[in-house]
């Protein structure tokens, strides 16, 4: 490549001549001859001097509205659906209406030296599973050798971030020595044009279910938004869940090749309450994740590792090296034999999983001290599934019956409480999942989230599991007016600590980790 591949490399920045053409305005107000572009911005917030700045139309605020701003702070030229008074001399790069997030991300992809290109890329996309998934596939590259970076829900406040944010992280991947990214996709991403510009070399689908209802309206409209990425414009090859009906469909219609994986290529599998064991192409895997759902995303790592030359054995080895997700059915155990776990699940499909798997650790022996084998059996079977959950404000609403049906169908005790309520009553989320929970179901209403979750440990005997569900990693909870911390494990282990039941020795968190 000739031009320098990073801004630290270009001391005065990038010509906006090299980017104009990348851009591909309808109109050109100024003279880009001259101007170095230091950085390429969608925040005003985050304008500094020789900043392009992309007025991005939003849903609550729109970028041309903060021009006057940007210039002010320091932009240089704007990529813009129309021109804007006041600016000065800055040029004014003027697209299509709708087109400037696509121009952001080909704008981006260009100011950073199309880093992609250097890397193996993978893509995941699907309602669950993409975190999994992701850092099932670095464990198992960099175990074949190939540094990876991670893009996706624990590192940053969107899945997969805005085109500017996602190149400059592809960016430092490459220019760090990574070999390979692995990357979530959302369906937000792929209608936004946050991932224009990257062609991957491996397209992952793992699962659809209902959510994100209030964005794309249906669930037709909302796999198709997935399937876009399964387009030659966007992958080389798909890697497809054959035991999805979506991903059938998908595997049909694609426009690129696809290889379809299926649970049934896990052969002799055991799942037990913390760990999934079974032969992978005649290769032993001892995964340290529960349920079937995790090993479907283990079968999607290695179909995409495959797919990308690794070999059986080192994919075997390197699922059975990849440590727990953090928030993903992240247990914790009390001295008193009593199970916690805390997920990320927020769907109705994500929640049966987690408590199907959850229900199996009610079976084990406690992990209490001085507990005799006839108590630890009567314990087995005495052993009852409790769920905290809620649902998030501000989101698919339509989910919230179906998430306190399932809770109902699969747990003993359903305890209600807020999850991120942001501008909703937390009350009246409770109430839309308690429509789903018939009358006769044993039911607890707490909003405040800390005291359910005490209310539902206190409860709680030898052999029973309790189930944390919604927050999974996040350390905040959202309100209207305020962001207060909050990490559910976090909380679990200081009201276990309180009681004195948590396990000697047990760490506490320590690990950092968002949502689209």
């Amino acid at each position: 490549m000739s031009e320098p591949r990073v801004l630290a490399d270009l001391g005065s920045g990038v010509s906006l001549e090299r980017l104009v053409p990348r851009i591909g305005p309808i109109a050109v107000l100024g003279d880009p001859a001259g101007v170095a572009v230091s950085d390429v911005a969608f925040r005003h917030a985050d304008v500094r001097p020789g900043a392009l700045f992309c007025c991005v139309p939003g849903e609550r605020h729109d970028g041309h509205d903060f021009a006057l701003e940007a210039r002010r702070t320091g932009a240089v030229a704007f990529v813009c659906e129309h021109s804007l008074a006041g600016v000065g001399g800055a040029v004014q790069l003027v697209v299509p209406p709708g087109e400037v997030r696509p121009a952001m991300a080909r704008a981006s992809c260009a100011f950073y030296g199309d880093p992609a290109s250097s890397l193996r890329t993978i893509g995941v996309t699907g309602t669950n599973g993409k975190t999994t998934t992701t850092y099932l596939l670095r464990a198992i590259l960099e175990l074949h050798g190939w540094a990876t970076g991670v893009v996706g829900t624990l590192d940053g406040a969107r899945t997969t971030p805005e085109s500017p944010d996602l190149q400059r992280a592809l960016a430092r991947f490459r220019d760090g020595g990574c070999s390979a990214a692995a990357i979530e996709v959302t369906s937000h991403a792929l209608v936004q044009s946050r991932v224009d510009g990257i062609t991957f070399d491996v397209a992952v689908f793992t699962n659809l279910s209902q959510d994100h209802l209030d964005y794309h309206k249906t669930m037709e409209a909302y796999f198709a938004a997935k399937a876009e990425l399964f387009t030659p414009e966007r992958s080389r090859l798909g890697v497809v869940n054959g035991d999805d009906p979506y991903g059938r469909r998908l595997s049909e219609r694609a426009a690129v090749e696809t290889v379809v994986f299926s649970l049934d290529e896990a052969e002799s599998l055991v799942l037990e309450g913390s760990t999934s064991r079974f032969l992978l192409r005649g290769h032993e895997v001892t995964l340290k994740m529960a349920g079937a759902f995790n090993v479907m995303n283990a079968l999607a790592a290695a179909a995409a590792a495959r797919a990308l030359g690794v070999g059986d054995s080192t994919v075997a080895q390197g699922l059975a090296a990849a440590p727990p997700v953090p928030g993903r059915f992240e247990r914790i155990d009390s001295i008193d034999g009593v199970s916690v776990v805390v997920d990320y699940a927020h769907t109705p499909a994500a929640l049966e999983q987690v408590l199907t798997a959850a229900r199996r650790l009610c079976d084990e022996v406690p992990a209490s001290t001085g507990t005799g084998d006839r108590a630890a059996r009567r314990a087995r079977r005495a052993g009852r599934l409790v769920v905290v959950l809620g649902a998030g404000g501000e989101r698919d609403r339509g989910k919230r019956p179906a998430m306190g049906a399932t809770a109902a169908r699969l747990a003993d005790l359903v305890v209600l409480t807020s999850d991120n309520p942001r501008g909703e009553d937390p009350a009246v989320i409770a109430d839309q999942v308690r429509a789903g929970i018939p009358p006769n179901a044993a039911v607890r209403v707490e909003l405040d989230r800390r005291e359910a979750i005490g209310w539902a440990l206190a409860g709680a005997a030898a052999g029973d599991v309790v189930v944390v569900a919604g927050k999974g990693h996040e350390t905040t909870q959202q309100f209207s007016d305020r962001l207060v911390r909050f990490d559910d494990r976090e909380v679990v282990r200081e009201l276990l600590e309180h009681q004195g039941r948590l396990l000697p020795g047990w760490m506490r968190p320590g690990r950092e980790g968002g949502e689209d």
